[in-house]
């Protein structure tokens, strides 16, 4: 991946409607070498797809939950067990794993605080294997984002220059 490349990407995380000619534009290339270009992100799997940011208020989600759990096992059967389980349960949009006292940390979206008492009541608690839960409640967002930084940039400015 060369600057260019760099630079698709960066505007398709930005504006994932871009037509092709003001990709080509924004890059400035010709819209053909711009597509071929295109074209071979996606097909290296590094443009894994195209979706609509949805604002999660409006949509209905106005709770984000972040529940840390520890699996009373980490043998290969109890991890398998617990990681199908989550990928079933639509209100979990994102599941790491984790190095720490949590093994997994959940980022779950749901519409009030008694919809969550029964999606851990009924689903969550149901996985077996699981040691504890916490959970806890975002007030606000500050910052999301789901453009990534450039890996070429550091990631602290050098002193004495203030980001420039």
């Amino acid at each position: 991946m060369d600057a260019v490349d760099l630079q698709i990407v960066h505007a398709l995380q930005a504006d994932g409607r871009l037509s092709n000619q003001d990709l080509a534009d924004r890059v400035r290339l010709s819209p053909s070498p711009c597509l071929r270009r295109v074209r071979r992100l996606e097909d290296s799997g590094l443009i894994s797809g195209y979706t609509a940011m949805v604002d999660q208020v409006a949509f209905g989600l106005p709770i984000t939950v972040f529940v840390r759990v520890r699996l009373e096992r980490h043998t290969a059967e109890a991890v398998n067990v617990f990681e199908e389980h989550v990928g079933l349960i639509e209100h979990i949009q994102d599941c790491y794993l984790m190095a720490g006292s949590s093994d997994y940390l959940l980022r779950v979206v749901i519409e009030s605080l008694e919809a969550y008492e029964v999606l851990v009541r009924t689903r969550i608690h149901a996985i077996p294997g699981i040691a504890s839960i916490e959970s806890s409640f975002a007030f606000g967002s500050v910052k999301q984002s789901r453009v990534f930084p450039r890996p070429d940039l550091p990631a602290h400015p050098a002193p004495g220059t203030r980001g420039r």
